[in-house]
């Protein structure tokens, strides 16, 4: 199937490993420009040089705080300058830490809030004039399972992770005049860096073998492991083509089955 995404450019946040890497390779091998985001310009010019091993198209990055929008207009200004417009978004962050409610002051809330939810504001809010222009468009939200079924110890991320989810609904309905398309992508337990360490949380907090919890985590999933960053990824590039153009505000699982509800 030709996804129809050679010469769309796309701006991938938080993008130089786990996920959003994931993400920018498939879409990267698909012929799209893809315009890398990160804090750490080492990891960053390795994801490059990961990806321009495969990529049909034009890799490029940029250093970018998410939390910062100066830095976040500045980030999509330089991959318009680059690559003339923005077609695709894929919003991204890291998680915010694992806990319980009293275990959080304030000033976490407050930082979970800038990076989980209103870096996707801004970032939307900054590409939405050149979608708009165009008349077309794609923004994917990166999220979690969570927003079907919160996670124990994750409480903020729980939280702010159904807002972008809301947001996305409801940007799908506002945005589709202009035939911009707006998803939430939820991955369940992929085998990321992100993953590993809530793994390691779990087993240094219960006190057993990360293996364990590894292993008790996968009779969870029906399919009975862990998915591949590429999985992910290629599902990521399904909603961002021409393949999927008659769907808009939908929450799409990548979780093996993990999540039971319908």
């Amino acid at each position: 199937m030709d996804l129809n995404l050679t010469s769309k450019t796309v701006f991938i946040a938080a993008s130089s490993r786990g996920l959003g890497k994931a993400s920018a390779l498939e879409l990267a091998k698909e012929g799209a420009n893809v315009m890398l985001s990160g804090r750490n310009e080492e990891e960053l010019k390795l994801a490059k040089e990961e990806l321009q091993q495969v990529a049909a198209g034009q890799v490029e990055y940029v250093l970018c705080d998410i939390t910062k929008p100066e830095q976040l207009k500045a980030a999509v200004l330089r991959t318009v300058d680059l690559f003339g417009t923005i077609d695709i978004l894929i919003n991204n962050a890291g998680g915010p830490p694992a806990g319980t409610f009293e275990k959080f002051t304030d000033e976490d809330w407050t930082q979970a809030f800038e990076l989980t939810l209103l870096s996707y504001v801004r970032l939307i809010r900054e590409v939405l004039p050149y979608m708009k222009n165009s008349r077309a468009g794609r923004i994917i939200n990166l999220t979690s399972s969570s927003v079907k079924q919160p996670i124990p110890g994750l409480l903020i991320s729980n939280t702010f992770r159904l807002g972008v989810m809301g947001m996305a609904k409801t940007l799908s309905i506002e945005l589709a005049p202009y035939n911009i398309l707006v998803h939430t992508v939820a991955p369940g337990r992929i085998a990321t860096d992100r993953v590993r360490t809530l793994d390691e949380i779990k087993a240094n907090q219960t006190g057993v073998p990360i293996e364990q919890v590894e292993a008790d985590s996968r009779k969870t999933i029906p399919l009975g492991r862990y998915g591949k960053p590429e999985e992910f990824g290629k599902v990521v590039a399904f909603l961002a083509s021409e393949a999927s153009s008659y769907m808009t505000g939908s929450t799409v699982l990548v979780d093996g089955g993990m999540i039971k509800s319908m």
